[in-house]
C-alpha cells in the first residue's frame, strides 16, 4: 500500500468514525477500495443471477461499469434495466439498488487508464466489444461491523433516487417501560424520553425490541 492509500484510507476511517461520509466517500469506497462486487440481475428461467463485477469508475453522476455485448449479462441489463449490486470488504458493506443505462463507449478510455489490467484482459482493438453501463439512479446502504460494538450503517443515494429510511420505529403508544433497551445488542436506544428512540445509523435490525415490547407498539420499515 503506498502513502496516497494509507492517506485516503485514514482519511476515511476519520469520517465513519465521525458520521461526515459523503456520496462520493461512499461511491470511492465502494470503486477504488472494495472494486470487486457481486451484481445480481434477474436470468432466463426467472430467478436471480450473480456474477463478479468490477466497478470501474464513478463521478458526481454515479457509477461505471462494462462488459462485453456477447455476453448474457449485456443482454439482461439492456433489457432490464435494473442491477442489485453488493460488495464487502473488512467488514465493511455497501449495497445499491436501482437502475442502470448503456452509454456506449462513453468514459471507456478513462476506465482502461484507470484499470490497467483491462489492457491486458482486452488489447488493442478487442475493446471495441466492450460497451459501458452506468448506474444513475439508486438507492442503498453503507454498513459497517469493523467495531462490533458500535455498529455504523447509513443510507446512500445516487440521482432522483430518494432516501428510505428503513428500521425499526417507535409509536406513540410507547409507555416508557425500557424493556427494548434492556434486550437491544448495540444499546442504540435512547430512553430518556418518551416514546424512546431509536439511533437508525447504530441498529442491527435484529428485531428484539419488537419482540419485548408489551406495547406492540414498534414498526418495521424496509423495502
Amino acid at each position: 500500500m503506498n502513502s496516497s492509500t494509507t492517506v485516503l484510507n485514514s482519511g476515511i476511517s476519520r469520517k465513519r468514525r465521525e458520521f461526515e461520509m459523503t456520496k462520493m466517500d461512499y461511491l470511492k469506497l465502494l470503486v477504488d477500495e472494495i472494486h470487486s462486487t457481486t451484481v445480481a440481475t434477474i436470468g432466463s428461467d426467472g430467478h436471480p443471477q450473480t456474477r463478479i463485477i468490477d466497478m470501474m469508475y464513478y463521478d458526481e453522476e454515479g457509477v461505471y461499469f462494462l462488459t462485453a455485448k456477447g455476453k448474457a449479462f449485456y443482454d439482461q441489463l439492456m433489457e432490464q434495466q435494473y442491477v442489485a449490486i453488493s460488495a464487502t470488504k473488512d467488514k465493511i458493506a455497501v449495497s445499491l439498488r436501482g437502475k442502470i443505462k448503456n452509454i456506449g463507449k462513453k468514459n471507456l478510455d478513462i476506465m482502461f487508464e484507470k484499470n490497467p489490467y483491462m489492457k491486458k484482459i482486452y488489447p488493442g482493438d478487442t475493446k471495441d466489444a466492450i460497451e459501458v453501463f452506468q448506474l444513475y439512479e439508486a438507492q442503498g446502504e453503507y454498513f459497517d461491523i469493523s467495531n462490533p460494538s458500535n455498529i455504523v450503517r447509513n443510507t446512500i443515494t445516487i440521482g432522483k433516487a430518494e432516501a428510505v429510511q428503513t428500521g425499526y420505529f417507535v409509536g406513540k403508544d410507547c409507555i416508557g417501560c425500557k424493556l427494548c433497551y434492556s434486550v437491544c445488542p448495540q444499546k442504540c436506544i435512547d430512553i430518556s424520553s418518551v416514546p424512546v428512540t431509536i439511533n437508525q445509523n447504530h441498529c442491527l435490525h435484529c428485531g428484539r425490541c419488537a419482540e419485548i415490547c408489551p406495547k406492540q407498539c414498534l414498526s418495521l420499515i424496509h423495502i
